[in-house]
């Protein structure tokens, strides 16, 4: 057993470890703590930034449901304001319709009254006319005279009928 190489293999591998073990150890352990804080660190920095990353999602889908809420309430008063001024437009077209009949209705008006009235007006021209030929001819003066201040004596009477 002695004579063999193995053997011999074995007894340096144990000396050795035995001999520097404590020494090698220490600083294996010490890397490889060091490296195991190092990613702990780096977990716990990997699940605070994961939070805030949620909570930066809440928030976006927070903000972002209000976003559209503010919208739809925004698109809905724009539509009545919209409807509102639609009325507003077809109640003051309907109203300016309205003015302008109203004023056609009165130049027709005016224009009856004014044709009416220049009738009359020739009537009462061919009438005087007329009344002065035939008086012209078949009245003498002095009946003349006679009907001349029985109408002006009428005028008044006439003139009060006539504005009644």
């Amino acid at each position: 057993m002695f004579h063999e190489a193995g053997f011999w293999y074995t007894v340096s591998f144990v000396l050795f470890f035995v001999i520097f073990g404590p020494k090698i150890w220490k600083p294996v352990v010490q890397v490889l703590d060091a490296r195991a804080n190092r990613i702990r660190v780096e977990l716990d920095e990997a699940a605070r930034l994961r939070r805030e990353a949620e909570q930066m999602l809440e928030d976006a889908t927070r903000e972002r449901e209000q976003a559209h809420a503010e919208a739809n309430a925004l698109m809905e008063q724009t539509r009545k304001q919209a409807e509102e001024l639609a009325v507003r437009a077809r109640t003051e077209a309907e109203d300016m319709l309205q003015r302008r009949e109203q004023m056609a209705r009165d130049r027709i008006s005016a224009a009856e009254r004014a044709a009416i009235d220049e009738v009359r007006a020739a009537a009462v021209d061919v009438a005087f006319e007329s009344a002065r030929l035939v008086m012209g001819e078949g009245v003498d003066a002095g009946t003349a005279a006679s009907m001349v201040d029985k109408a002006i004596a009428d005028l008044p009477t006439a003139l009060s009928a006539r504005a009644a």
